[in-house]
């Protein structure tokens, strides 16, 4: 039998019911496991003398503070037109200029729609290696041209999951069987269509490429002011919470992003905005690999910490993500336009599990 993953000896220690009992009878008979174990109870412990202040928690003083904060956030926003702010920031955010720029490269078909034509719409997904120096080199969109939110998500909770597919249009998957340390019933969390348009400018580009040291290449005609416009969503998110309070499983579905041009060919913009200086070379290598017929959805997977690997769930190809210690996995797939994804503090056989058992 495979030793159990470092990530399950450390669940044996925070969360011991949520352990399948083959792998307790395991690491009971294993020196190797009991060893890792050991270490496991030390770390524990090291970390809780570190973050123990001597003082009993006060929790109903606890309770008071968290109370008065949400409340004076919920002050805070309504009184602030600030959504768009934050939403405009985000965009800076070099993941969302990872993905944002990917969505726009990696592929490309042509179904005119009014005076947009569409160069994305998700049918499968792909992981994207992404190293920390690629986020740090990475510019956001605000180097390459304009951002501006169309539609907001408006993220909230709602009672069930009746509710919540009438919120979405979606039907809400339902879990058959709990893995071990979850129980109870979801919170459910639904999000409305989110959709940005993005305006090139060339302008932008070359001050970037200058910044670097480099030369822009010359934009191909109409380009320079060209928009592409994504969307995603509405969506919604089963949210099981944990022992210890943190999410223990997530199980989410949402309308698959899609990006649209004001008129630039997939092909013209494609070879162009690879070519960008700024892009790191491994991820425009990575993109470039790509089917260019705008359907793979690249999902950026940070490298050393997580893991990807191939599955299938319903029929569909799945991506499955597993951290590097196995206490967290993940598993998502494409279904006739719409994103599944289960998650949580699991290992990848049960995140694969839930996900196949998933009914609707």
């Amino acid at each position: 039998m495979r030793h159990p993953t470092e990530g399950t000896l450390r669940r044996l220690v925070d969360e011991p019911a949520g352990v399948a009992d083959a792998d307790r009878e395991h690491v009971a008979g294993c020196p190797a496991c009991l060893s890792g174990l050991a270490a496991a109870q030390r770390d524990a412990a090291a970390v809780s003398t570190a973050l123990d202040t001597g003082t009993p928690p006060d929790v109903d003083a606890a309770w008071s503070r968290l109370a008065h904060a949400v409340a004076v956030d919920e002050r805070r926003r309504a009184a602030a037109p600030a959504p768009a702010r934050r939403w405009r920031n985000r965009l800076r955010s070099p993941v969302v200029a990872v993905v944002g720029v990917a969505a726009l490269l990696a592929g490309g078909g042509a179904a005119a729609a009014a005076d947009w034509l569409q160069v994305f719409r998700t049918e499968q997904i792909a992981p994207v290696s992404v190293t920390q120096a690629d986020l740090v080199a990475l510019p956001d969109l605000s180097a390459y041209g304009t951002a501006q939110v169309v539609e907001e998500p408006d993220v909230r909770g709602v009672a069930d999951a009746a509710a919540a597919g009438e919120a979405t249009g979606l039907g809400v998957p339902r879990v058959t069987d709990l893995p071990g340390g979850v129980s109870g019933d979801p919170a459910y969390q639904v999000g409305n269509r989110a959709t940005v348009e993005f305006t090139f400018s060339a302008e932008r580009a070359a001050e970037a490429a200058s910044a670097a040291g480099e030369t822009l290449p010359p934009p191909p005609a109409g380009l320079d002011g060209g928009r592409f416009r994504l969307s995603a969503g509405p969506g919604v998110a089963a949210v099981w919470t944990s022992g210890s309070g943190a999410p223990g499983l997530v199980v989410a579905r949402v309308v698959a992003p899609t990006a649209e041009s004001s008129g630039i060919p997939f092909a013209t913009a494609r070879e162009y905005l690879l070519s960008l200086p700024g892009l790191p070379e491994d991820l425009a290598a990575q993109l470039r690999s790509f089917a260019g017929d705008g359907t793979t959805l690249p999902l950026p997977v940070p490298a050393g910490l997580a893991t990807s690997s191939v599955e299938e769930v319903d029929g569909a190809p799945a991506t499955v993500l597993t951290s590097r210690d196995g206490s967290v996995a993940g598993v998502v797939w494409v279904t006739d336009g719409v994103v599944t994804a289960v998650a949580g503090s699991l290992d990848a056989d049960e995140v694969l599990a839930v996900a196949r058992g998933l009914q609707e």
